[in-house]
């Protein structure tokens, strides 16, 4: 026989929403390392110095991400440098990819 957990007056238990968060960083780090793996590929097998570009502005967003869902606390929010420099570093991986896919990657 399971015993009932109580929930607080909100209906909500406050146990959940810090695992959530951390599942949604773990995600979102995943993500941005297969594309960082999958634009290394690319700029490996075409020799592109804008592919490789790409590929270590992704890698760096996928490395800022990561260290800092790793280290940050479930209530706080993330560092801004830290945030500022995800964002900068995925539009620069936007803006590099860019001509890469309109030219097909010549």
């Amino acid at each position: 026989m399971t015993r009932a957990v109580p929930v607080r007056a909100g209906g909500r238990d406050p146990g959940l929403q810090p695992e959530r968060t951390r599942l949604a960083w773990r995600r979102t780090t995943m993500s941005q390392a297969v594309g960082a793996l999958l634009l290394v590929h690319t700029a490996a097998s075409g020799s592109s110095p804008l592919g490789w570009a790409a590929a270590v502005c992704a890698a760096t967003a996928a490395a800022v991400t990561f260290l800092v869902g790793g280290t940050r606390r479930e209530t706080a929010p993330p560092p801004p440098a830290a945030m500022a420099l995800t964002a900068a570093s995925t539009a620069a991986t936007v803006l590099i990819s860019l001509p890469l896919l309109l030219t097909g990657g010549a």
